[in-house]
């Protein structure tokens, strides 16, 4: 037992190092497995079979007019519902801005949903990330599940207005992308 254990002033061997971040990577995958979005761990999107049609529903614009679900239709659409007061937003939107930038003569149009209570704070943050697709005002979405929603969350339809996928927490730009590029080829 004495030969076992280290002398005070003696390093720990590099196995011993090894197994010890062995140890220390695997608790912590393990907890972010625990805690994070389950959206994170469903690669691609749901075969065509098997998404449900999405409710219509219109909403105001922030800038005036209406914006309607139903006229999307033969596009790929994201609704993404946010908040300016959401840290995970703050860090999503910039890669929608992007994303949305890239894809609007693609055949893919991307709204973001307000969740402010106030919207006095909206216009600056909209204006400070150089938002450039609508944001629409809250109202009646037949779609959104009853009760609380994390913020932000992120609906992504088919051209027919199915959803083939949901993304509660932050999105990652390149699995939009990639997931929206599935959904245009279909």
């Amino acid at each position: 037992l004495e030969q076992m254990s280290m002398k005070k002033d003696e390093k720990p061997s590099l196995g011993r190092r090894a197994a010890g971040w062995l140890g220390y990577l695997a608790v912590m995958g393990l907890i972010l497995y625990v805690m994070a979005p389950e959206s994170w761990w469903q690669f691609g999107v749901s075969p065509a079979v098997e998404r449900p049609a999405g409710k219509p529903f219109v909403l105001n614009k922030l800038d005036g007019g209406q914006w309607s679900f139903e006229a999307q239709r033969g596009k790929v659409v994201a609704v993404n519902y946010w908040a300016t007061w959401c840290g995970p937003c703050r860090i999503e939107t910039p890669g929608l801005v992007s994303f949305a930038n890239e894809m609007k003569d693609k055949g893919v149009e991307v709204v973001g949903v307000t969740l402010d209570d106030d919207i006095a704070p909206v216009r600056p943050f909209v204006e400070s990330y150089g938002v450039t697709y609508p944001i629409l005002l809250p109202g009646e979405d037949p779609n959104l599940p009853q009760g609380d929603m994390a913020l932000p969350t992120t609906f992504l339809y088919d051209k027919q207005g199915r959803l083939a996928k949901k993304y509660t927490g932050l999105v990652l730009e390149s699995t939009l992308r990639s997931d929206t590029a599935k959904l245009l080829a279909e």
